[in-house]
């Protein structure tokens, strides 16, 4: 009997030929094979939104490989990736096969790989499925929502702004999140407070104390203000404690941190931005090619880690056990729960029921398999087998100490804190890194005892400033995302991208930071758009898609409701003002008229409102003649360039 096996991936297609045999034949379809119409009318929106697709030129030559494939075959298994995207593609690749009335007396079944080693993918082959329409009809969904707002509000965006602009479902509320960072930026007013602090020692140590009390009263944040208000409670601390302090309060506890959870798509790219300085997109690259096969030698190629797009924190109860067994053989026993630890997924709708993201293998050790990895690849299965691994290993345990030191009576209370590690657990093998935040440290104190009167060393006052929040970095943006609950993990790289590529942000430090054209894009979706912008709007659609891919909801009216209120909102929004001009009080220097902040092919300038038959320019900062050229509002959008 004749097997043919479709992959999206030539990489993984070679991976799955050596577990399959002489029996199968398996070729890739190099991704999607069809997509919608690049014209109007890809989705009738008259007529039950049906849709418009041709076969991706690109793909053209696999899709007739395939097609000549399935002639020869009996069985025709489709095993394209586990998730909305491949089940979709998989319906795709078989419609066009019935269009082309290739399927009739052949058995066709959907098969996924969560993980591509030899007894998954045995499996796999032998519990195959039918495709699954809810998930299909969510996926298309999804697309079509996305055509019907980019091949409509982009030309509104082109006749208003600038061609060649674009805007997107889940693309503009991201962009909102990054400008309304900039705007909290800048309207932030720094404050000036002060912290005051004692030094004392006890024998050789000396340690530091932060005042908490004053006259009976618990200090704020801004309850000293000024360097002439410090400087007298200084004084008059140092006046009352006469070179001395007295240990009022002694509180001692164990604290234990317990570990991460296991790697999401969404704390990978987080952590790879963090701990490897990766872009997002880089991230996934490099984790597709662990997931479909590297060359490990006498092995030969293997899946080195399970599907890398997953909202899930589960682990089959395998690996669990195989991550179990390996701690049990490598650490001593306190390092390992007398239980396996379970983790909760988050996400509404975990994706597809997924694991989340381990290696196949947790025996195949990242030094192990070094020589057969690029660096990028390796620093990557590093991180996810340490976390993998940590996730089973016990907590790290901490003495934690807070002592309150009075001066001149119990009524004026410093407070110094210290915690000293006393069993690492999981920090032995993997850290969660930090955004915007130092990693968590050790401090010591001596020991200390009630009553015990120490030597004040010294008093002093620290100055500080209130700092604006800080710009979005992809870790944290992408953490924001999927906290709002904007677009999903799988769509994150590709957010960010679009963002940059259509030059709305700039990354700048490894900080993005709007540039003018993405702010006034931005300000006119929130002015004109208000709704498909809102961060409540776009991840309450989200929720509906996922109950679409549940069964849960039909496709259709999730689409009508969509529809019949953006449309209107079109018509509406055809004839408004263009943004982005903002008239000056100065008149042109050649002609009088007066002159205008506009926007340009590259960024804001001065201009003189009576262009065309004025073409005086200068740039923001000076005198000097702009290198832009004011923008064509007439033109017709459809005849720019995207």
């Amino acid at each position: 009997m004749s097997k043919l096996l479709i992959v999206e991936s030539p990489s993984k297609a070679k991976t799955l030929k050596k577990y399959l045999g002489k029996d199968f034949e398996v070729l890739a379809s190099y991704g999607h094979v069809r997509d919608l119409i690049p014209k109007s009318g890809a989705v009738d929106t008259e007529h039950d939104f049906a849709m418009k697709y041709e076969i991706i030129d690109r793909n053209a030559k696999h899709v007739d490989a395939i097609a000549k494939a399935v002639k020869a075959a009996d069985a025709i298994y489709l095993a394209t990736d586990p998730d909305r995207e491949g089940e979709a593609i998989s319906w795709h690749i078989a419609e066009i096969l019935r269009s082309k009335k290739l399927l009739k007396d052949k058995l066709m079944k959907r098969v996924v790989f969560h993980e591509i080693t030899k007894n998954a993918v045995q499996h796999a082959i032998d519990e195959p499925r039918d495709i699954l329409m809810p998930l299909v009809n969510a996926q298309q969904a999804r697309r079509a929502l996305d055509y019907l707002v980019g091949f409509n509000l982009s030309p509104l965006l082109w006749k208003k702004i600038r061609r060649g602009l674009s805007a997107g479902r889940v693309q503009s509320p991201a962009l909102r999140l990054i400008v309304e960072r900039e705007l909290e930026i800048e309207a932030f007013q720094s404050q000036e407070y002060w912290t005051i602090h004692l030094e004392s020692r006890k024998q050789r140590q000396a340690f530091d104390a932060k005042l908490v009390q004053l006259a009976g009263n618990k200090v704020e944040q801004f309850t000293v203000t000024s360097q002439g208000q410090q400087a007298e409670i200084v004084g008059k601390l140092l006046a009352a404690s006469a070179g001395k302090t007295t240990v009022s309060r002694v509180e001692k506890k164990q604290r234990n941190r317990s570990p991460a959870a296991p790697f999401t798509t969404s704390t990978l790219q987080q952590e790879a931005v963090r701990k490897l300085g990766f872009t997002t997109s880089r991230a996934m690259r490099i984790a597709q090619q662990l997931y479909e096969g590297i060359s490990v030698g006498a092995e030969g190629t293997v899946g080195l880690i399970t599907y890398m797009r997953t909202d899930s924190f589960s682990l089959a109860t395998e690996a669990v056990m195989q991550i179990r067994d390996y701690i049990k053989g490598n650490f001593d026993a306190d390092y390992l729960p007398k239980s396996p630890i379970m983790y909760k997924t988050k996400a509404k709708n975990a994706q597809e029921a997924h694991e989340a993201i381990r290696p196949t293998d947790i025996r195949r050790t990242p030094d192990s398999l070094r020589n057969h990895l690029t660096p990028e690849q390796f620093r990557l299965y590093d991180m996810i087998w340490k976390r993998a691994l940590a996730c089973q290993m016990a907590p790290a345990k901490f003495d934690a100490v807070s002592v309150d030191l009075a001066v001149g009576g119990d009524t004026n209370l410093f407070r110094a804190t210290g915690q000293t590690m006393i069993f690492p657990g999981f920090i032995a093998v993997y850290m969660e890194g930090q955004d915007d935040a130092e990693e968590e440290g050790e401090s010591k104190l001596p020991a200390l005892a009630v009553g015990e009167v120490l030597d004040v060393s010294k008093i002093w006052g620290d100055q500080h400033f209130t700092e604006p929040p800080p710009r979005y970095s992809e870790a944290s943006l992408v953490k924001a995302l999927e906290e709002y609950g904007i677009g999903r993990p799988s769509t994150y790289a590709s957010i960010i991208s679009t963002l940059q590529d259509r030059e709305y942000v700039l990354l700048d430090n490894k900080r993005f930071t709007p540039t003018d054209v993405g702010r006034i894009v931005n300000k006119f979706l929130t002015e004109h758009f208000t709704k498909y912008v809102d961060y409540g709007f776009t991840a309450n659609l989200e929720n509906e898609l996922d109950e679409i891919a549940d069964g849960d909801r039909d496709w259709i009216p999730v689409m009508q409701d969509f529809w019949q209120g953006f449309n209107q909102q079109i018509t509406d929004k055809s004839d408004v003002d263009r943004p982005g001009t903002e008239i000056l009080e100065e008149a042109c220097p050649k002609c009088g008229k007066p002159l205008s902040k506009r926007l340009g092919k590259r960024g804001s300038f001065i201009g003189c409102t009576g262009y065309p038959e004025c073409d005086y320019t200068r740039n923001l900062d000076g005198d000097a003649p702009a290198s832009n050229e004011p923008v064509n509002v007439g033109q017709d959008p459809a005849s720019g360039k995207d």
